[in-house]
């Protein structure tokens, strides 16, 4: 497969960087999430730095804690998810060992 480039808006809980798999409400998930659930290895770019990074899609209190924290940085995500049936998923990068 080829690398692909999706530029997004990110968080941080901790080490890791948060990305939230919106696709502005859209039924469907977008493609780059779609791809990481096949392959959850991932290189990001951050300013000038690339990381290795595995995604793993963040579940229960810790989702819930994570959209509120992601809703903080784009409020938009709030009415994305009133616009759609589906759960929008918030995905943790973790970094690559």
């Amino acid at each position: 497969m080829a690398p692909r480039t999706a530029p997004l808006m990110y968080g941080r809980d901790g080490d890791d960087y948060v990305i939230v798999a919106s696709k502005g409400g859209m039924p469907k998930s977008p493609v780059w999430w779609v791809n990481l659930r096949s392959n959850p290895s991932a290189e990001i770019e951050v300013g000038s730095e690339r990381h290795r990074v595995t995604a793993e899609e963040v579940q229960g209190e810790d989702r819930d804690r994570l959209w509120k924290l992601m809703a903080g940085i784009y409020p938009s995500y709030d009415s994305y998810q009133k616009k759609t049936s589906r759960v929008i998923p918030v995905v943790r990068l973790h970094p690559a060992s």
